[in-house]
C-alpha cells in the first residue's frame, strides 16, 4: 500500500510540473499583420489575462477532501491523511491547469477583438 501511495504521489508531482509549464501561445495568420503592433497587442492581452483568478487553492482543497475520503475508505485514518495530501497536490495542479487554460482563452479572445485571425 505504501508503494502505491508513493507512486501516485510521484505521478501527481510530475503532472504538476508539466501542467504548470504548458501554456499555448496563440498562432495567428500573419498575412497583412504588422508584427511589431502584434507583439504590443499580445503583451497587452497577456496583461489583461492576469486578471483571471487563481484556481489553485480551491482545486487543492477539493482534491484534499476527495483524497482523504478515498484514503479513509481504503485504509483508515493513516491512509486518509496520505490520501488528502496526494489529493491536495493533484487538485492544486488541476486548478493551476484550469487557470492557465482560462488565461489562454482570454488572450485569444482579446486578440480576436483586435482583429487578428487566431488559428489555434
Amino acid at each position: 500500500m505504501r508503494t502505491v501511495m508513493w507512486c501516485i504521489t510521484l505521478l501527481v508531482m510530475t503532472m504538476t510540473v508539466g501542467c504548470a509549464v504548458s501554456r499555448s501561445k496563440p498562432i495567428i495568420d500573419p498575412d497583412g499583420v504588422d508584427m511589431g503592433q502584434y507583439q504590443d497587442d499580445l503583451a497587452q492581452c497577456e496583461q489583461i489575462a492576469q486578471q483571471v483568478e487563481q484556481k489553485t487553492g480551491s482545486g487543492a482543497a477539493e482534491g484534499a477532501l476527495v483524497g482523504g475520503l478515498i484514503g479513509a475508505i481504503i485504509g483508515g485514518s493513516d491512509s486518509a491523511i496520505k490520501g488528502a495530501g496526494v489529493g491536495g497536490v493533484s487538485g492544486g495542479a488541476s486548478g493551476a491547469s484550469a487557470t492557465e487554460r482560462e488565461k489562454a482563452v482570454v488572450v485569444k479572445n482579446c486578440l480576436r477583438n483586435r482583429g487578428y485571425r487566431i488559428l489555434n
